[in-house]
């Protein structure tokens, strides 16, 4: 059963995280189509992110995923999510109900991603590190994927990217439903128990394992969201053409790669320093960046990228797996979705950040810099787990 559930779960969850940067990757169409700002991309990411916090929020404070089936759950917020995505279509839509659906959508995807991780947790007691390392890998898989549609020149209309990530979102709802069971190691929780939240915190290893993930998350969703920024940055600088969608999509892909590497590496060297390599090489990527933008050549200026999409994503799935092993059993799913909540607000103040810096010409290319806060926090508190 196992064997199968794995896969069923990675491409699952693939599928529906796809929806998340489904609005980011056609900006530029929305831009003209609805006569919206350039500021634009900063708010619907922000909103996405901002829906997502509510959303785990709410999820935590009920402990939906402990009492209820995570399958069903899972479901039940596919379905909103692609409904809401679709959304993007509506002829009349504002800025205002762009950031709506934006937000119905991230407020979805609390269902998704960190219940994806629940139901992983209740199959694989033992390897659970390997298999989050799966399933983060899906879901980087699944945001890049959007830029990867946007980026083929077969003249297709940038609805056609909402049409596909809404369905897939389907898809991935309806194959947890019918081939994904309860887990054999699920434990569920009897009743609503609004202490859950504080009380997870009250274990030190919990807490520093939390503070570190929070760190990583500082500067992952920012790097992801800005990322063809960069590249238009250095495209100017440069002076030099670069398909923005292609590239944007094989820097933030290749963070699947590195989650899986990662995955198998931390078997043989341990999660703990595993995690810490990453937010190390990461954080350097950090205070680097000015200098990315003075390389003349191309292909090094992109392998660079890489390096930095591979960093900023490799630590996720080894920092899930110490919160998940670092709490009750009965306690998993609102422990990991009290732990995105806080992780994902802070991504809304880091984006905040980068998209005011990043128009300020003169500051742009030290602008992310700022991001090494994350990996040096997340260092610290990683010694202490």
């Amino acid at each position: 059963m196992s064997k199968r559930v794995l896969p069923l779960i990675i491409f699952s969850q693939f599928c529906c995280t796809s929806l998340w940067f489904a609005g980011n990757a056609v900006i530029d169409n929305l831009i003209v189509y609805f006569n919206l700002s350039v500021e634009s991309l900063g708010y619907m990411s922000s909103s996405v992110q901002f829906g997502f916090i509510i959303g785990t929020f709410i999820f935590a404070m009920l402990s939906l995923s402990d009492r209820f089936s995570p399958s069903r759950v899972f479901f039940i917020c596919a379905v909103l999510g692609s409904v809401c995505n679709f959304g993007i279509l509506y002829t009349n839509n504002t800025i205002v109900t762009l950031v709506a659906f934006r937000f119905f959508t991230g407020f979805s995807l609390a269902g998704i991603y960190p219940v994806g991780m629940k139901i992983a947790a209740d199959y694989f007691e033992k390897g659970l590190g390997k298999s989050l390392s799966f399933l983060i890998a899906a879901l980087v898989l699944g945001t890049a994927f959007p830029y990867l549609i946007q980026s083929f020149d077969f003249n297709l209309k940038w609805q056609s990217v909402v049409w596909a990530t809404s369905v897939l979102a389907l898809l991935g709802g309806v194959l947890i439903l019918i081939w994904v069971p309860n887990g054999p190691y699920r434990k569920r929780a009897a009743k609503f128990d609004m202490s859950k939240i504080l009380n997870v915190f009250k274990n030190s290893s919990f807490r520093s394992a939390s503070m570190g993930y929070f760190g990583h998350m500082w500067e992952l969703y920012a790097f992801w969201t800005f990322v063809p920024a960069i590249l238009m940055m250095y495209q100017k600088l440069q002076h030099v053409t670069l398909n923005i969608p292609l590239w944007s999509f094989l820097i933030i892909a290749s963070g699947t790669l590195s989650c899986i590497i990662g995955g198998f590496i931390s078997e043989k060297f341990g999660v703990k320093k595993t995690a810490g390599w990453a937010l190390s090489i990461s954080g350097f990527c950090c205070l680097l960046s000015p200098l990315f933008f003075m390389i003349s050549s191309t292909p090094l200026f992109i392998i660079v990228l890489v390096i930095w999409g591979m960093a900023v994503i490799a630590d996720s799935p080894l920092f899930s797996t110490m919160v998940a092993q670092n709490c009750e059993v009965q306690s998993i799913g609102t422990a990991l979705t009290i732990v995105n909540c806080i992780g994902y607000s802070l991504t809304i103040i880091s984006i905040q950040m980068l998209n005011h810096f990043t128009t300020n010409i003169t500051f742009a290319p030290y602008a992310f810099t700022v991001l090494a806060l994350g990996p040096i926090i997340g260092l610290i508190y990683l010694k202490k787990v």
